[in-house]
């Protein structure tokens, strides 16, 4: 996709609804000038295990696959055990 984007007199360019659900971009300038904004979004502290631990992981991307193509049975939420406090 291409678009003509052009500065306000402060020259800022507002990057409007392609910055929705992005937290900060990574600016990269080429050698040919080019400016290359790469989108980034941050994860709370509490998942970030989640993405340390290759093995888990491999499992729930595997888990979403399976689920994508419906070989998975419903066995009921477990919402109610995750809010129950540790004894």
């Amino acid at each position: 996709m291409s678009q003509i984007l052009r500065p306000d007199t402060k020259g800022r360019i507002s990057l409007g609804k392609y910055a929705q659900g992005i937290s900060s971009f990574h600016l990269i300038i080429d050698l040919q000038n080019r400016i290359i904004l790469e989108p980034h979004v941050e994860i709370p502290a509490k998942e970030k295990w989640l993405f340390d631990n290759k093995k888990a992981l491999k499992s729930l991307q595997k888990g979403i696959q399976q689920a994508d193509r419906e070989s998975l049975k419903s066995r009921g939420s477990f919402a109610a055990f995750s809010e129950a406090p540790l004894d």
